[in-house]
């Protein structure tokens, strides 16, 4: 009886060490990762690890048709040298295109913005002064690139206009005393010319000036010209 009874404390030994080894093995659940398999990425972190590898983005070129100021033939200028005013100078740009200053002799000035011509005649000054700081202000534009100009038959006086800051399209069809009566308004357009090149922006004149299509009133630049056709009937 006693050899039955310890047949039976071991079986249940036995049983109870089997059930201990099942309950305490790893499960594997939905959100192990794999050890062998890679690991998974949000979209949003592709996205962001493509935006941080790729080429970087293309730096943005400042446009050359901003409406700076290009000084022409006749241009009165005034030159402020900073810190040395017996530098400074009021000049007017000869029709060979230069200019003269106190120490700086026959400087270019036709087709460069007041901001080139100042840096080139800092150039020139440096060779007697420490930093020279130089502006330069258009003090009267009266050269070709200090113009905007209308031609045409469709216009009442066809001339040049010397060119105003923000000075719009219909600012010069009031200073040329309005289209004439047989003027094609809507086929006119502005001839513009820069360091872009050459080209031609369509502006409807009639549907500005009968509509008020405020849209149609294009900001010029110097050196703009407008032309205005006449109807062909």
């Amino acid at each position: 009886m006693s050899r039955l009874t310890h047949l039976i404390v071991s079986g249940i030994a036995w049983a109870a060490l089997g059930l201990t080894a099942c309950t305490s093995a790893p499960t594997n659940s939905g959100t192990s990762a794999s050890p062998s398999g890679p690991a998974s990425r949000s979209p949003a972190a592709d996205s962001s690890a493509h935006a941080g590898n790729g080429a970087p983005a293309a730096a943005a070129t400042p446009s050359d048709g901003s409406g700076e100021y290009i000084i022409g033939p006749g241009d009165a200028l005034k030159i402020v040298v900073s810190q040395n005013p017996e530098l400074n100078a009021d000049v007017p740009v000869r029709p060979d295109g230069k200019i003269t200053t106190p120490l700086a002799n026959d400087v270019i000035a036709v087709g460069k913005t007041p901001t080139e011509l100042a840096h080139d005649i800092e150039t020139a000054l440096s060779q007697y002064l420490r930093k020279p700081s130089v502006s330069v202000i258009v003090s009267k534009p009266v050269g070709t690139f200090g113009q905007v100009r209308v031609v045409g038959r469709g216009v009442i006086n066809p001339k040049g206009i010397p060119y105003r800051n923000g000075m719009t399209v219909l600012d010069l069809i009031q200073e040329v005393g309005g289209l004439s009566q047989f003027a094609a308004g809507n086929r006119a357009k502005i001839i513009r010319s820069d360091r872009q090149g050459t080209r031609e922006i369509k502006v409807r004149l009639d549907d500005l000036l009968n509509k008020g299509r405020i849209a149609e009133n294009v900001a010029l630049q110097p050196g703009d010209i407008l032309v205005v056709p006449e109807s062909w009937f």
